[in-house]
C-alpha cells in the first residue's frame, strides 16, 4: 500500500447488492502533517519496547479463512461486539447470498489488516489486533432462505425458564455478527463496516459490547474474572480431542460438518446485594474460592472438586445449590465451551451499577450440552438470587470458508 491510497474500486460492491447501496465521500490518503513551534522539537521517538509491543498487538492476524470458523475456539481477544440482525422484508436466498459475500469479504480484508472495499476511514482497518469476525444464523433466516431442512435442530427457540426475565432489546435476531479484537478501535470500526454493508438486506436488533483483561495485564493461560470477582471458564473442555469433541459437527452433510451452534446470554448482576455477602457466603455460593478458583474441597483451580465432603458439621463442603454444583459436567461430549464477556453500562443518578455478563456458550448441540445444565441452574443455583437473564438468543455457526468462497454458501448454495 506504499504510495498510494487504500481505495479500491467500488464496481464490485454495487454488483454484489444489486446496486442498492450508494457509496460517496472520498477517504484521504496516507500522507500525516507533521508541524512543530519553533523551539519545540517533535515527540518523542518510540522505543523499542514500544514498537515490540505494537507489534504483538496490534499487527496480530487470525486467519479468516478455513473449515471452521475463527472466533469460537480462539483464544479470547480483549473486547467484543454481538450484533444481530433482523432481515428486511423480501430478503430472499439470493439477497442472503449477496449480502454474505459481501460481508464475508469484508471480515476477510479486515481480519488481515486490510481497509474493506470503499473504506471510508481507511487507516482504521491497518492494525487488526486478532480481529475475528464469526457468522451466526439464526431460525429465521433459514426459513427466509428457504433452507429449513438445513437448520440443526437444536437452533431453536429455548424454552422458558423460571428464572428469565427476557427483553426483546436483547433477544432473538435472524443473523449474528461475533466481533472480538484486542482493540476498542478494531471493533468500533469492523462493526461499523459490517452494518453499513448489511443495510439494504437487514435491520440492526441489538449490539452488545462487552470486554475482558487486556493483552499483558495477565500472562497468558489465566482464566478471566467476572464482576463478581468469580473466575469464569475453569471448566472449559481442555484444547485437543476434549475441545473438538464438545464443540465441532464432525460429520454429516457440508453445510452441517465443521459447524456448532452458540446461545447468547445477557445476564444482569445485581451489585449492590452481592456486595451485601460476606467473603464465605459468596465462596459458598459459587462453590469455589475467590482467590484462587479452586473449588472448596481443593487447593487449585483445576482441582477435581469433592462434592461427597463433609465438614465437621456432617454437611457437605461444596453446597448442593452451589453454581459449581448445578453446573458440573464430567463427560466432554456433554461439556460447553463458556467464552464471556463483561458488560458495564452507566450507573443510574443514585449510583447503581448496570453491569453484568454476556454469556456466549458454543457446543455442538444445544438441547444435549447447553439445555440440561440451564435447567439444573434455573432449579437450584444460589447465584440466581443475585443474577438475572435479561436476554437470550440461539444460532448456528456454519462451516467456514477458503479463499475463494464465502461464510454460508454450503447452507444457501
Amino acid at each position: 500500500m506504499t504510495g498510494t491510497s487504500p481505495v479500491r474500486p467500488v464496481s464490485r460492491r454495487g454488483l454484489l447488492t444489486g446496486g442498492a447501496l450508494a457509496v460517496g465521500g472520498a477517504v484521504a490518503g496516507g500522507a500525516t502533517i507533521a508541524a512543530t513551534r519553533a523551539g519545540q522539537s517533535g515527540p518523542p521517538a518510540a522505543s523499542a519496547a514500544d514498537a515490540t509491543l505494537a507489534a504483538t498487538v496490534g499487527g496480530l492476524v487470525e486467519p479468516f479463512h478455513g473449515t471452521r470458523q475463527a472466533g469460537v475456539a480462539t483464544e479470547p481477544q480483549a473486547h467484543a461486539a454481538f450484533v444481530a440482525f433482523t432481515l428486511r422484508a423480501g430478503t430472499d436466498r439470493a439477497a442472503l447470498g449477496r449480502m454474505l459475500r459481501l460481508l464475508t469479504d469484508d471480515a476477510a480484508r479486515l481480519t488481515r489488516g486490510q481497509p474493506a472495499l470503499a473504506d471510508t476511514e481507511a487507516e482504521l482497518g491497518l492494525l487488526p489486533a486478532r480481529l475475528t469476525v464469526t457468522f451466526g444464523f439464526g431460525p429465521g433466516l433459514y426459513r427466509a432462505a428457504g433452507v429449513d431442512d438445513r437448520r440443526p435442530t437444536s437452533v431453536a427457540d429455548l424454552p422458558s425458564f423460571r428464572v428469565d426475565r427476557l427483553q426483546p432489546a436483547w433477544s432473538g435476531g435472524d443473523l449474528l455478527v461475533q466481533i472480538c479484537a484486542d482493540d476498542a478501535i478494531t471493533v468500533a470500526h469492523a462493526q461499523r463496516v459490517l452494518i453499513k454493508d448489511s443495510r439494504p438486506f437487514a435491520t440492526v436488533r441489538w449490539v452488545q459490547q462487552g470486554f475482558r483483561r487486556s493483552p499483558g495485564v495477565e500472562p497468558g493461560g489465566h482464566t478471566q474474572r467476572n464482576l463478581f470477582g468469580q473466575l469464569d471458564g475453569t471448566a472449559n473442555p481442555r484444547p485437543g480431542t476434549p475441545l473438538d469433541t464438545a464443540l465441532w459437527v464432525p460429520d454429516g452433510p457440508a453445510w452441517l460438518r465443521d459447524s456448532t451452534t452458540v446461545v447468547v446470554r445477557r445476564i444482569s448482576m445485581n451489585m449492590e446485594t452481592w456486595d451485601l455477602l460476606g467473603r464465605a457466603d459468596r465462596e459458598l455460593a459459587v462453590g469455589r474460592r475467590l482467590d484462587t478458583g479452586a473449588p472448596l474441597t481443593g487447593t487449585a483451580e483445576h482441582d477435581e472438586p469433592d462434592f461427597a465432603a463433609t465438614d465437621a458439621d456432617g454437611l457437605t463442603v461444596i453446597p448442593d445449590f452451589s453454581h459449581l454444583t448445578r453446573a458440573h459436567v464430567t463427560d466432554d461430549r456433554l461439556k460447553i465451551l463458556r467464552r464471556p464477556y463483561n458488560y458495564d453500562g452507566a450507573p443510574t443518578a443514585d449510583g447503581h451499577a448496570d453491569s453484568g455478563l454476556i454469556f456466549a456458550s458454543y457446543q455442538a448441540d444445544i438441547a444435549r450440552q447447553f439445555l440440561p445444565i440451564q435447567r439444573r441452574l434455573a432449579d437450584r443455583d444460589l447465584l440466581n438470587e443475585w443474577t438475572t437473564p435479561i436476554g437470550s438468543a440461539v444460532f448456528a455457526i456454519p462451516p467456514g470458508c477458503p479463499p475463494d468462497g464465502w461464510i454460508g454458501q454450503q447452507v444457501l448454495g
